[in-house]
């Protein structure tokens, strides 16, 4: 392509991604300074290249999956983050009380509060986390909460409902053999200890404990064979105008609520890397934005799930920034 060629297909992407509506010649007369008809010229050529479509609705061009593949690759440029969204990310990266899993989830609730796409985080198995801390809440006589935290910010939550009813007394006193036997003990090594060294102290006579000790250590096998993910705005994709038909919205929906499709988000190379459409192996009609964090020898994803119809620049520093954010924190 020539100047003005690539310069077409940049301000043809940059107008479809603010208006999501196709783009004719006339609207861009003034900035290319040529005729509508050269332009309309222009047009034809690069949808003979690949990297525009015609719609059925209007005379104007959109861009195709290799439209944008070529503007990602060739012509975007590194966009600064605005103050505004730096301000309300760095109040969470500076909040010192919080762990990592915190810090990731808040920052991913703000991004897609900021973007209105969606965003999900992938932690690396915990199997590579030791176990720090366990709590037990009571939040009535049968009802508790039981929480683990692990060396590395990993915070993992369950609630339980017991027949019987365990006074505070009785649940400290579980926890505190729980915890003097496991802490500091790798996450795949946790259930071993509770079978050999800690179910024998406790005593068939004693129900309460049975059940108690149970149930952790269903919570804990769950949490040890789980990669963890948090998925912030599912719906926000909705509201684009590309997902308005019936069965996209099924389709989509059907694909935020199945583990395996998340799951396949995780990203295996360093750096921003940007899967448009058919390349994102998740749906035809998206873009995935990823980035692969390095935390202590923990590893993880942060994924912006939109339309291919996306604010890369912008997307793609956000994303920088909370990758940076996280490996500092």
């Amino acid at each position: 392509m020539n100047n003005r060629q690539t310069e077409l297909l940049k301000l043809i992407v940059e107008e479809y991604i603010k208006t999501a509506k196709p783009v004719g010649s006339k609207s861009l007369q003034d900035s290319l300074k040529c005729s509508s008809a050269t332009i309309r010229n222009e047009m034809s050529y690069l949808e003979e290249l690949g990297y525009l479509e015609k719609t059925h609705t209007s005379s104007g061009r959109v861009p195709s999956e290799t439209g944008y593949r070529y503007y990602v690759d060739n012509i975007m440029k590194h966009k600064e983050m605005s103050r505004d969204d730096m301000m309300k990310l760095a109040t969470i990266f500076n909040n010192k009380s919080l762990v990592l899993s915190d810090a990731i989830e808040k920052s991913l609730e703000i991004v897609s509060e900021l973007t209105s796409y969606t965003i999900v985080a992938l932690g690396s198995s915990s199997k590579e986390n030791c176990l720090s801390k366990v709590e037990v809440i009571p939040v009535t006589d049968k009802n508790l909460v039981a929480i683990i935290v692990t060396d590395k910010g990993h915070v993992e939550n369950r609630n339980f409902t017991i027949e019987e009813g365990i006074s505070p007394l009785e649940i400290k006193q579980t926890v505190d053999l729980i915890n003097k036997h496991v802490i500091g003990a790798p996450l795949n090594e946790v259930l071993s200890k509770l079978e050999y060294e800690v179910k024998p102290i406790i005593s068939d006579n004693v129900n309460y404990q049975k059940k108690l000790f149970d149930a952790f250590c269903n919570f804990i096998n769950d949490v040890t064979n789980e990669s963890s993910f948090t998925m912030k705005g599912q719906a926000n994709i909705l509201k684009q105008p590309e997902f308005s038909d019936t069965d996209k919205i099924k389709n989509i929906i059907s694909k935020f609520e199945d583990k395996n499709y998340i799951k396949n988000i995780k990203e295996e190379e360093n750096g921003i890397n940007i899967y448009i459409g058919s390349e994102t192996e998740f749906d035809n009609d998206v873009t995935i934005i990823k980035a692969k964090y390095n935390k202590d020898g923990e590893e993880g994803t942060i994924a912006i799930v939109g339309p291919k119809r996306m604010e890369y620049d912008r997307a793609t520093s956000l994303l920088e920034y909370i990758k940076e954010n996280i490996e500092k924190m």
